[in-house]
């Protein structure tokens, strides 16, 4: 049987990935107590030998099966709702399912831990200008010369019509140039210049075709439903500002991403000589 380790499948980061999370380290001191493994679910032996069902005990005369453990028989799957010994749940793994980034060996998890830095609000709100920028004011221009004008603090019924007409193909732009952007490489033009990005929340990679275009979706449909969509559009963008602990948007959380900074943070000071 060949011992090489299997490469990463489709849609996994690779192992070089700066933003791939990395599992929390063992406490000092080994394995955790009962680490040993276990068969047909019976409890560990403590004995090598004697009358407990130890390895090189007898069977029970007439060949009969040992009673079961005290408190019934364990049930199948190792707990009571599948997945380990102590029923860790039926969705192990995943940051949707209780312990995504480590929380080994009984220590608690820290929920940004092997994630690089979140991005700093500031920076996300000038990179959607940034972006809205580049692609808002030529769409916008072309637009209004296609259609002969547009003037925006009228209510006449066809330049309701121009606005509307804008307003749509520009929409229709920025997200065709998001969901593209952020499906090849998780970064705008804007948060290039804010140097963030984009990153799948489960182990940080480039977001996938379908979560890059869920979200460019989610952040610039609503705004074409007429005042509802955009109540929608403005508790989307506020929700970072005290969502815990990814400060996500509703865009973020529909797509299962967080931004993040691409900053590498400062290497640590050297420790101090040793005195003599």
């Amino acid at each position: 049987m060949s011992t090489d380790q299997p490469g990463p499948g489709a849609g996994e980061p690779p192992e070089d990935e700066p933003f791939l999370k990395k599992p929390q380290e063992p406490p000092a001191g080994g394995a955790p107590r009962n680490s040993s493994s276990r068969e047909n679910g019976s409890p560990r032996n403590n004995h090598a030998n004697g009358s407990g069902g130890g390895e090189g005990a007898a069977p029970p005369p007439g060949g009969q099966q040992p009673p079961p453990p005290p408190g019934g028989t364990p049930p199948p799957g190792g707990g009571p709702y599948g997945g380990g010994p102590y029923g860790s749940g039926p969705y192990p793994g995943g940051p949707y399912a209780g312990d995504p980034y480590g929380g080994q060996y009984g220590q608690p998890a820290d929920p940004l831990a092997g994630m690089p830095p979140l991005a700093n609000r500031g920076r996300r709100l000038v990179a959607r200008i940034i972006d809205a920028i580049i692609i808002g004011v030529p769409v916008g221009i072309i637009m209004s010369v296609i259609v002969g004008g547009v003037n925006y603090f009228s209510t006449d019924s066809d330049q309701a019509r121009a606005q509307w007409t804008v307003s749509g193909v520009t929409m229709l732009a920025y997200l065709i140039y998001e969901g593209l952007m952020l499906s090849s490489r998780g970064q705008t033009l804007g948060k290039m210049a804010m140097k963030i990005r984009v990153a799948m929340l489960s182990n940080g990679s480039i977001p996938t075709p379908q979560a890059g275009w869920t979200r460019a979706a989610v952040y610039t449909l609503p705004e074409i439903v007429p005042c509802c969509g955009f109540v929608f559009w403005l508790i989307n963008v506020l929700w970072c500002t005290w969502d815990k602990p990814y400060q996500q948007c509703l865009h973020d959380k529909a797509a299962k991403t967080v931004v993040v900074s691409t900053e590498q943070a400062p290497a640590p000071p050297p420790p101090p000589p040793p005195s003599a």
